[in-house]
């Protein structure tokens, strides 16, 4: 059988909104333009290992902040702007319909320990079902949702692993701990740390998570 080709759709809010449970490591007298650059560093890194995926031919970041898609283009992914602006979901189906193939997974962009290797797997994984997802280290949320001549149909959210079974995609099982660890708390990063971050975080651990630098 010929290869599958993905396209990796990848969300970007605005760098100042989001990730506001790592304030407590990015805010604070003097933090100047720490937490932007954090989550900055956070999309970068997953984007490259995404790009970085053989599997992968395509990847799409949905975004309105204009420094996060500069950096995304500098490593070679596309850009569309959130023109639902309605919300996690709806971005979502909107840069599925902007992929180049047939096969799409959305894949979150808090993902810094992300080795290509693991996705490739995970993207081998996901050809056996129209519609397959990954849960994140917790069992409960989701870090990867493909969908393989079907609609996305993302659910992302609190509880998403259960909605999206729900919805009739397939839990994917795999040793992946870079694509099930993301990164929404101050602990988050130091799991993530712990496995091996890539460039754009591992320069920032030094000031943020002093014993791990």
């Amino acid at each position: 059988m010929d290869p599958v080709h993905w396209s990796v759709v990848v969300p970007a809010k605005r760098l100042g909104a989001a990730k506001t449970r790592l304030h407590p490591l990015t805010g604070g007298p003097g933090a100047g333009d720490r937490h932007a650059v954090l989550v900055l560093a956070l999309l970068a890194d997953t984007v490259a290992a995404a790009r970085a995926c053989p599997a992968v031919d395509d990847v799409v970041v949905v975004t309105d902040d204009a420094r996060a898609a500069a950096a995304v283009t500098a490593l070679g992914a596309r850009t569309v702007p959130d023109a639902p602006d309605r919300g996690l979901n709806p971005a979502l189906a909107h840069g599925a319909g902007a992929a180049a193939t047939a096969a799409v997974a959305a894949l979150s962009s808090d993902l810094p320990a992300l080795r290509p290797a693991e996705l490739a797997a995970a993207l081998d994984a996901a050809e056996a079902a129209p519609r397959g997802f990954v849960a994140d280290a917790a069992g409960t949320g989701t870090t990867l949702l493909t969908a393989a001549g079907v609609p996305l149909d993302p659910h992302f959210g609190r509880g998403s692993a259960a909605a999206h079974a729900a919805a009739g995609a397939r839990p994917l099982g795999g040793d992946w701990p870079g694509l099930r660890r993301d990164v929404d708390t101050p602990a988050d990063l130091a799991a993530a740390a712990a496995l091996g971050v890539g460039t754009a975080t591992a320069v920032l651990l030094p000031r943020l998570l002093p014993r791990t630098g």
